[in-house]
C-alpha cells in the first residue's frame, strides 16, 4: 500500500526529525520526503499505513498534512 501527502515541511532537517518520529509508530514503512516539489511530498509505502495516525501525527508537531488526490 502507498499514500501519498501534501504537507507544508520547508527543511530537510524537519523531514529527517519527523520521519523518526513516523518510524516510531509504524517501523515497517519506507519513508520518502519531496522537498522540491510544490506538494512537498510525503509519500510512505507499507503494510497496515493509517493516513489518519500519519496526519495527526504531523499535525502534534504543527505541520500540515493531507492526502494528495
Amino acid at each position: 500500500m502507498v499514500e501519498v501527502f501534501r504537507t507544508n515541511i520547508q527543511l530537510e532537517e524537519e523531514a529527517t526529525r519527523l520521519a523518526g518520529k513516523l518510524l516510531s509508530e509504524f517501523p515497517l514503512i519506507k519513508i520518502n520526503f519531496d522537498l522540491e516539489d510544490c506538494d512537498k511530498v510525503l509519500r510512505v509505502e507499507g503494510k497496515d499505513i493509517t493516513p489518519h495516525k500519519i496526519i495527526e501525527l504531523l499535525s502534534s508537531d504543527g505541520y500540515q498534512c493531507h492526502i494528495l488526490e
